[in-house]
């Protein structure tokens, strides 16, 4: 999987609520889709691209489905990020220091 794979399943506010939901353990697409006031079919749309980024599997559970969360894809997003804001954060440093070197 890619970042950009990750970065837009998580760019919907939707999304992003279900995978606080399953951050708290296994769900049905019904309990899942009960907090939201739109269609099953939505619903379902939003878990394949969960599902398709990795971040979700959706399982057989007797008659009905249910998904559990993967935070593989989240833990490599968060050193992703980690990672970006430490180069900046480095580069701002630097700034700061040369910035402060010109006022003198």
């Amino acid at each position: 999987m890619t970042y950009d794979t990750t970065f837009f399943a998580l760019s919907d506010p939707t999304r992003c609520a279900i995978v606080a939901r399953l951050a708290a353990g296994p769900a049905g697409p019904g309990e899942l889709g009960g907090p939201f006031a739109i269609s099953g079919p939505a619903i379902s749309r939003h878990l394949r691209i969960l599902s398709g980024a990795g971040l979700i599997v959706n399982e057989r559970a007797g008659k009905g489905r249910i998904c559990r969360l993967t935070p593989a894809p989240l833990k490599e997003a968060a050193s992703w990020l980690d990672a970006q804001a430490a180069f900046w954060e480095a580069s701002m440093d630097r700034l700061a220091v040369y910035l402060e070197q010109e006022k003198r």
